[in-house]
């Protein structure tokens, strides 16, 4: 199911199961309850299949984008109790040298390594400079098992666009999800 609004800008954002409505669920009905849950997050990678990608290389300011997507979705986790963002610096080097999405849950081996219970690693697909696609994965890190996953389309490549969508998602979903699950 899809919801949509019209954001001030007239940017569109879409919203499709995104990942921290159902970390949350499950992480509310999971063991060690009493105890915060020691999440890891990982640096957002960028997927650039835009024909300007390919032709003009990095964009500093897309990069510098990309940088603030995972401090963000910490610090909004953090803020929402029951969660303890782990220090991921310590793997960081080993983080941005792999391909998270594809290294064979190494992502699982690098939050294992700062004593995390929880990954969760993003990317962001750069289609054109029109349209966006984020989404973000959370594993946890015992089993391997997939938490959550989701995805969230958003119009235009700004600062503002990547910060209102990624906060819209997040308020309209995870924290709405969390108060339910006191």
């Amino acid at each position: 199911m899809f919801a949509s609004t019209m954001c001030r800008g007239g940017g569109l954002v879409r919203q499709a199961r995104f990942f921290p409505v159902v970390l949350v669920a499950l992480l509310a009905t999971g063991p060690a309850l009493a105890d915060d849950h020691q999440v890891a997050v990982f640096g957002f990678e960028l997927i650039d299949s835009s024909l300007e990608g390919s032709m003009m290389g990095k964009d500093e300011a897309q990069q510098a984008r990309l940088a603030r997507m995972a401090p963000q979705l910490r610090e909004a986790i953090a803020d929402l109790g029951g969660y303890e963002i782990v220090d991921v610096a310590r793997v960081q080097p080993k983080a941005d040298a792999s391909n998270l999405q594809s290294c064979g849950n190494c992502a699982l081996t690098f939050a294992r390594e700062v004593g995390a219970d929880i990954a969760v690693v993003g990317t962001v697909q750069k289609v054109s400079n029109l349209i966006l696609n984020i989404n973000a994965y959370a594993f946890d890190v015992e089993t391997g098992k997939p938490l959550a996953r989701g995805s969230a389309d958003i119009r235009s490549n700004t600062d503002e666009s990547w910060e209102r969508g990624l906060r819209y998602l997040f308020k309209n979903t995870l924290m709405k999800q969390l108060e339910a699950a006191r």
